[in-house]
């Protein structure tokens, strides 16, 4: 019989092959409402049938998503540069991360994020069924997505996915942290997801937030730091123990939690972990501008010194990723700091003096025998004042520029007519260099050719762009080398005539493979070592004459050069090196949105007279310091 609008007609049948595929729905045999309970056979059936389709659809869903690029912020990585000694000076980037391979990661660290984030992590597919369900049952409830999530899983979630807690964002993945399991090793996961885990402090990563909190590298930490920075990972604002009391007993519980259960999951040893029972308080989290200071100054030689000498754009080197060692000597950078601020602090009053306004210091520190510029002062602030007076033109250097004259007409020069009252030989030269004003420098550049005094300063160091024009004045000092370049070129004289370029970076990496071109031409001859040290001889007399007996006695033998009385520029220059040291200080005033520079005429309480006693005070203060301190040689 066939059912015809719910009636059984007799005499008609189906054929037999449609007969088996027939849905006995609802049920015959049955009355009232059990016809529509379906048979076991029917649950059966339609649990496979839609088993079935369910998994045809995952597998097409699984075989047809691919990994999409990571996105901007799991990319993004802070440039960080190290002190000469291989500490982190600084990280400057939009983001704070430095990623480091996991080898640089200790087992301390890597167990303490197992046990606290994901204990099945080496043995499950890379998801978690008991947290999608919770997701699902949130969901139901109109709760955030939330639920147990896998290593794999957060991974995903920090490199291709959005933060955002939506069951459409929980589904994808679930799909991608499948798929990223039968892609990447574990080591592979578990390494990129310590790199983009965030820690607080704007923290991205464990080596980020190894320095944030202890200021040590990642492969320092012990077990104990280890265990609060996997606490982090339940929340940096909840678990910085630092921010307030209620976060400190957070922590600290969950630390201790952290530490038990690795001795649970076999990860520590209960002997080990009898060894931590002091909570391991962080430091203080800093909230000074990490450009602040003198280290923006820093930054820009360094960046400068980069792109000069691999190619690298300064675009290339912002996209971040780069770790940059550094010539600058932390402990020298704070004493130049402290010798400038302490003259400033001591000898000018700007609030009583007009002539003390706008008052402006730059000074840099080279080592002879290789041109390492060990410290610099760019100014009060980096995040303040924008240009680095260490390493800016446009402040003449006055009869400091005589040593150049000097060599000049010493390695090229008829000395037959140079030096007064026909005198001829190199040691009435050297004492008429000395004792004469800006009218010897000027004649004997003459004598010279002043082609030949400029190609001898170039040659020394200092750039062809700070060179002015070849008048008249040029002798006297009309040019407008950096304190670093002039730094570097003293320290010609002072190296026997052979010069060595100003460098401010030893290697650099990026993703772990060193960039080319940072090997330094060798030094190369540009005077010889006679006329170099009949300079030098010239240079001593100006130091005895200069720089007071005790600064003498302290750092015998000094050279230097200087402005005097005479100079009609507006910028005070000291020039010194001893055998270990060459270092410029220049003062200047520069009132910003004035393009000439101010006199200097009464700085400091000088009446009429020239303010050259500032830089020649600083320089021996930091000169004093820098080379007496324990450990110099």
């Amino acid at each position: 019989m066939i059912r015809r609008q719910g009636h059984e007609v007799p005499g008609e049948r189906l054929p037999g092959r449609l007969q088996r595929w027939r849905v006995d729905y609802p049920r015959r045999g049955r009355r009232g409402p059990l016809r529509y309970v379906p048979s076991w056979r029917q649950v059966i059936g339609l649990s496979l049938l839609c088993g079935g389709a369910l998994t045809a659809l995952l597998g097409y869903v699984y075989a047809t998503v691919d990994l999409p690029d990571a996105n901007a912020t799991a990319r993004a990585e802070a440039n960080v540069y190290y002190w000469a000694d291989g500490t982190q000076m600084v990280s400057v980037g939009p983001v704070n991360r430095q990623n480091v391979p996991l080898s640089d990661i200790p087992a301390s660290l890597q167990n303490a994020v197992i046990a606290a984030e994901n204990a099945t992590f080496y043995s499950d597919p890379g998801f978690s069924v008991r947290g999608l369900g919770r997701a699902v049952v949130n969901m139901a409830r109109g709760r955030e997505v939330q639920g147990g999530s896998t290593i794999t899983q957060q991974y995903v979630k920090n490199t291709y996915l959005t933060q955002d807690q939506t069951l459409d964002r929980k589904v994808r993945e679930l799909f991608l942290a499948v798929k990223l399991s039968r892609t990447l090793s574990k080591q592979e996961i578990l390494q990129g997801y310590l790199n983009t885990s965030w820690f607080g402090r704007d923290a991205y990563g464990v080596q980020a937030a190894a320095v944030s909190y202890y200021g040590t590298d990642a492969r320092n930490l012990d077990p104990g730091q280890s265990a609060l920075l996997a606490a982090l990972l339940k929340g940096g604002e909840q678990y910085d123990p630092s921010q307030s009391p209620a976060n400190h007993r957070r922590a600290e519980a969950r630390w201790r939690h952290i530490l038990d259960r690795q001795v649970e999951l076999g990860r520590l040893t209960a002997r080990e972990r009898a060894r931590y029972t002091v909570f391991p308080e962080p430091r203080p989290r800093s909230v000074s501008t990490s450009l602040s200071g003198q280290t923006g100054y820093l930054v820009d030689v360094a960046n400068k010194d980069i792109t000069n000498r691999t190619g690298l754009t300064a675009e290339e080197l912002g996209r971040g990723g780069y770790r940059i060692r550094t010539t600058f000597d932390k402990d020298r950078v704070e004493q130049l700091r402290r010798s400038v601020e302490s003259v400033a602090t001591r000898t000018l009053d700007p609030a009583r003096r007009v002539d003390d306004r706008h008052v402006q210091f730059g000074a840099a520190s080279v080592r002879p025998d290789d041109g390492a510029v060990l410290a610099l002062y760019g100014g009060r602030d980096a995040t303040e004042h924008f240009t680095n007076n260490a390493d800016t033109a446009g402040v003449p250097v006055g009869s400091a520029f005589k040593p150049f004259v000097l060599a000049a007409a010493l390695r090229d020069g008829d000395l037959g007519d140079t030096a007064p009252d026909g005198a001829g030989d190199r040691s009435a030269l050297r004492r008429a260099m000395l004792r004469g004003g800006s009218g010897v420098s000027r004649r004997l550049g003459e004598d010279v050719g002043l082609d030949k005094v400029r190609d001898l300063a170039v040659a020394a160091g200092l750039l062809p762009r700070s060179m002015a024009p070849l008048d008249p004045a040029f002798p006297a000092g009309t040019s407008t080398p950096s304190a670093i370049r002039m730094a570097d070129a003293y320290a010609t004289f002072a190296n026997d005539g052979r010069r060595n370029d100003p460098y401010s970076v030893t290697a650099v990496t990026h993703q772990g493979t060193p960039l080319e071109g940072l090997d330094r031409p060798p030094s190369r001859r540009v005077l010889e070592p006679e006329v170099a040290e009949e300079v030098a001889r010239a240079m001593r007399d100006v130091a005895v004459d200069a720089v007071d007996p005790a600064t003498i006695r302290a750092l015998d033998p000094i050279a230097a050069g200087r402005t005097g009385g005479d100079d009609q520029l507006s910028a005070a220059w000291f020039v010194g090196y001893t055998d270990q040291l060459s270092t410029a200080v220049t003062v200047f005033r520069d009132k910003p949105g004035e393009a000439a520079l101010l006199p200097i005429t009464g700085v400091g309480g000088a009446g009429r007279a020239r303010a050259d006693f500032l830089p020649l005070r600083v320089w021996s203060s930091y000169m004093t310091s820098a080379l007496s301190a324990p450990g110099r040689t």
